[in-house]
């Protein structure tokens, strides 16, 4: 209890004090809705190379899809596109877990904060909600670098 606790000062946190919240200039920029809740978020990513320079975006809905934004903000900006991938793909195994994956020390030293949304997993509804920044993410850097087939989604 003690953990889930702490997993929720950490959402809180980010959603009160977001990181990377206001649209700076970008290589590409996308927008995505959650039908289900009404979420939106509009991401931006900027590129140096393969590098991530920045993410920057607007968004409105909940605290767990705006956290999850300022977390992804947090520990892709800087890094290189491959462990910026892995790093995103690590957390969509997080969240298609329905719970059953618990965030061991590796995971952990992966995703930082992002294992606070573990206990999101459980509630499917709330699934789609972690990870529309990070399917927003995805779409802008397939658009940034792979040029203009890439097309806008809704999650």
């Amino acid at each position: 209890m003690k953990l889930d606790s702490m997993y929720q000062e950490v959402i809180l946190d980010h959603y009160k004090n977001p990181h990377g919240r206001g649209l700076r200039d970008g290589d590409a920029e996308v927008h995505h809705v959650n039908p289900t809740c009404g979420d939106e978020i509009t991401l931006r990513v900027k590129y140096d190379g393969t590098k991530i320079e920045d993410v920057s975006y607007e968004g409105q809905g909940c605290s767990i899809s705006q956290a999850s934004a300022s977390v992804l903000n947090e520990l892709l900006v800087g890094k290189d596109l491959s462990d910026a991938q892995q790093i995103q793909e690590t957390f969509l195994e997080l969240m298609q877990s329905k719970g059953k994956v618990e965030p061991d020390d590796a995971m952990e030293e992966v995703l930082e904060d992002a294992v606070a949304f573990a206990g999101v997993s459980k509630y499917p509804a709330r699934v789609k909600c972690a990870l529309l920044s990070w399917m927003a993410w995805k779409d802008a850097t397939a658009q940034a670098l792979g040029g203009a087939d890439a097309e806008r989604k809704t999650a």
